[in-house]
């Protein structure tokens, strides 16, 4: 029998059986099962489709198996502490997890904690990457929702806080879920909150698009492949459809379950926990705290199929079959490396295994912002032009501005000039 296009992947709190399973999307068959604990809400996650991540519920530490070796688990990733969300880019490069109120950064090649970002003020309780790994979205029980550009953060020096590219601060209880749309950097970004509100946002604008208002709080989020349809899972255990493109157009949208019974999805007894929907937009997959998977056929609004667990579900999403899934005989390309819980800075030199340079290669393809060095510079310029104009008022003050100014870039121009003339000898040294 040929492997389906499409698989559903579930797991849940209680992990008796396993930790969590992977099945047929249009028969229901159990085709594969990944042993080994149990993961949390919103920490179950593919890299680069060959392992399977998933973070032990109240644990500090993610569970990893290959997609093809499902009978063992296969490595233990440490981490600083209780891993609440996890994700990894799509390209497979980047691995990020959230870890009590911070955000936590690794290079999957090496295993290096790149970057530990403190933006957030309580635990984080979702993340997720645009699908051209340029950008990720965390959301918090601080109600914040902030979106960070990755070159940006992996160009900021260890010294100084990454700062996100937008904050967007409009809900007002704990933010759910988040889905983030096609489209890069031009993706639209949907946030689900307990405030009973879904919003949807533009990364290229930062703008607000659209918020809608429900009788009940909101716990998952999820948008089709056209992204025609907004899907909303609620803690009454109703799934709400709304269409983006119905008119007339408005800002602000208000959701009654009672006078749009065509367009609400009833079968879940507790709250919805993940919403997913199949590539060609015709089915929706379901889990909820009623212990229960369903598949729903979404032009009828029919529940099609429903797979029990053995507790309430905390994952379940559809993603395409990989090649080698079902072949036992492939094994992953690159095995990952011991993932470190310190920035590199902070490693002692024993923790390293050898002196040598680290390359990162395709940053021109991120995109370029300003150095540090072309910073000053311009900030020199700038505050030289003021003084000629007076603009600020106290001339010695502007001086000794300017002065200070000048001694820095004259100090930035000396270690680069002398990172430039090292780097030469080495590579003169190696050919």
């Amino acid at each position: 029998m040929a492997a389906p296009l499409e698989l559903a992947v579930c797991a849940d709190s209680a992990g008796q059986l396993w930790n969590c399973s992977v099945w047929d999307l249009y028969t229901g068959t159990t085709l594969l099962s990944y042993r080994g604990g149990n993961s949390s809400p919103r920490s179950l996650a593919v890299l680069n489709g060959e392992h399977l991540l998933g973070a032990q519920l109240g644990k500090n530490y993610i569970n990893v198996w290959e997609l093809q070796r499902k009978d063992q688990l296969q490595q233990k990733i440490v981490c600083p502490g209780v891993v609440t969300c996890l994700a990894a880019s799509p390209n497979g490069l980047y691995i990020v997890a959230g870890i009590t109120e911070s955000i936590y950064l690794w290079d999957v090649s090496s295993g290096a904690l790149l970057a530990i970002l403190n933006r957030h003020f309580q635990d984080l309780t979702c993340i997720c990457f645009t699908d051209d790994s340029s950008h990720f979205v965390s959301g918090g029980k601080d109600n914040l929702v902030l979106l960070w550009n990755l070159c940006s953060v992996l160009e900021t020096e260890l010294s100084r806080n990454p700062e996100p590219r937008y904050v967007w601060s409009r809900h007002t209880l704990p933010v759910t879920d988040i889905h983030c749309g096609f489209g890069g950097s031009l993706a639209r970004i949907g946030t689900a909150s307990l405030d009973q509100t879904v919003k949807l946002w533009e990364i290229a604008s930062g703008e607000l698009l659209l918020s809608i208002l429900f009788d009940v709080g909101i716990t998952s989020v999820a948008m089709d492949p056209s992204e025609y349809n907004l899907f909303c899972g609620g803690v009454d255990g109703n799934i709400f459809q709304v269409s983006l493109c119905a008119l007339p157009v408005q800002r602000t949208k208000t959701f009654q379950s009672d006078k749009e019974n065509g367009c609400t999805f009833k079968g879940h007894r507790n709250q919805v926990t993940c919403l997913s929907v199949s590539m060609d937009g015709s089915l929706l997959l379901s889990g909820s705290h009623d212990e229960t998977v369903k598949l729903w056929d979404i032009p009828s609004k029919q529940c099609i199929r429903t797979v029990s667990q053995k507790g309430p579900v905390t994952n379940a999403f559809i993603m395409p079959t990989v090649a080698s899934m079902f072949n036992p005989d492939c094994k992953a390309s690159v095995a990952l490396p011991k993932f470190s819980k310190h920035l590199q800075a902070a490693e002692s030199s024993a923790d390293r295994e050898g002196d040598g340079m680290m390359l990162r290669i395709g940053c021109h393809l991120q995109g370029r912002e300003e150095r540090y060095l072309e910073k000053s510079v311009r900030l020199l310029s700038t505050a030289s032009a003021a003084a000629d104009k007076n603009l600020f008022g106290d001339g010695e003050y502007t001086k000794i501005r300017v002065a200070e100014l000048e001694e820095e870039v004259k100090k930035l121009k000396k270690i680069n000039r002398e990172l430039y003339d090292f780097s030469t000898q080495i590579l003169t040294k190696q050919t």
